[in-house]
């Protein structure tokens, strides 16, 4: 009868596979820990980077008690994690820069608190962060960055000019978001004159070869004396169209006298006027070319159908009450002439966009103060 013959592994190979299958099995058994760890934390709001980091710094209970933390996410993430620093991270509100927890050490070794460097954070970009960061610890942080629309480049500005003019905080912010600080028609910032509710005045100007885009002519039937040569950027146009329409039902006579201006218009405005009153008059009431808004084909001056001066008509009252409605706003007022740096223009109105001009018209602000609190952003 055949006998089946068994084989014997002999002692050490015996020895060697056991060892190799409990390697195995502990392999097995470490990246089965490691990667359900790993899925526990992205799944609470951790990147794959930062996870990885967490658990081989042994810090996986304490990310697990600190889920979707965007500056803790960070910090693992970093090269310029310090450990010192961990329960402070968690306390910092998160901005999406570059240098985040680079000037994050850098600011805590300066001693600012963790609310004082999300303050710091929350109104500058990462090259603004990281040039304030380089400076001795300042005061009077609370008393400017109070303001959401504070900007943190402007500190040694706003120092300089509350000290020097005695204004307080919230007004200085204001002024020197505005440029007020500075001489007008110097250091001007060069705007985008195609967005609607954009600057434009004494400090924020427009290349001297702009032209709005999508001008068109206004119908005579709209403007005064029917010209035939007044211009404006189609949305405002058309808004005005429906603005004066809806003001005849009501029973007023609202015209056009002037809208869209080139620069070599403005600059032949100025030489006239100049000519005519002097320098002291221009300096008043007409502003130099590539600083007025007229070039951006937004701004119109009104006249009324009815009566000779606008500002005794009854047409002037409806654009007061009713002209925000359709997007515009009442750009030179005499109590903000402080800010605007012109007279007062009871004809002059500027097309902003509805949502725009009636948060201008129902917080009273002027075009300025809205681009200082709302409009760089």
């Amino acid at each position: 009868m055949y006998q089946k013959k068994v084989l014997k592994m002999r002692p050490a190979t015996k020895m060697a596979t056991r060892i190799i299958i409990a390697v195995l099995v502990v392999v097995i058994t470490v990246f089965s820990f490691y990667f359900y760890r790993k899925n526990k934390l992205e799944n609470i709001g951790y990147s794959s980077t930062a996870s990885n980091n967490i658990i081989f710094k042994f810090k996986y209970d304490y990310a697990l008690s600190n889920p979707n933390n965007k500056t803790l996410n960070k910090a693992f993430e970093s090269k310029d994690y310090k450990e010192k620093n961990l329960d402070k991270y968690k306390n910092i509100k998160y901005q999406n820069h570059e240098n985040l927890i680079k000037n994050i050490n850098t600011l805590l070794d300066k001693k600012y608190t963790t609310r004082e460097i999300s303050m710091i954070l929350a109104h500058g970009s990462d090259q603004d962060v990281t040039e304030f960061a380089k400076k001795e610890k300042v005061k009077y942080l609370e008393e400017f960055y109070s303001y959401p629309y504070a900007k943190l480049k402007y500190y040694d500005r706003y120092l300089k000019y509350s000290n020097e003019e005695g204004e307080d905080e919230e007004t200085t912010v204001i002024l020197i978001n505005l440029n007020l600080d500075k001489e007008a028609y110097t250091d001007c910032v060069k705007v985008d004159g195609n967005k609607i509710d954009v600057l434009v005045n004494k400090h924020f100007c427009v290349d001297k070869d702009f032209i709005p885009k999508d001008l068109v002519t206004v119908k005579k039937e709209y403007t005064i004396d029917g010209d035939s040569k007044t211009k404006g950027k189609r949305e405002a146009v058309n808004a005005a169209i429906s603005m004066i329409k809806d003001a005849e039902k009501d029973g007023q006579k609202i015209l056009i006298n002037s809208g869209y201006r080139s620069y070599q218009d403005q600059q032949e405005v100025y030489d006239t006027y100049f000519k005519l009153y002097g320098e002291n008059y221009v300096k008043k009431y007409v502003v130099n070319p590539g600083f007025s808004e007229h070039q951006t084909g937004l701004a119109f001056d009104f006249a009324s159908g009815n009566k000779n001066v606008f500002k005794e008509s009854t047409e002037y009252e409806w654009m007061i009450n009713n002209s925000y409605k359709y997007g515009f706003c009442y750009r030179y007022q005499k109590k903000k002439e402080f800010l605007t740096e012109i007279k007062e223009e009871p004809w002059h109105f500027r097309y902003v966009g509805k949502k725009v001009a009636k948060k201008i018209y129902d917080e009273k602000l002027s075009l300025e103060e809205y681009y200082a609190e709302y409009g760089d952003k």
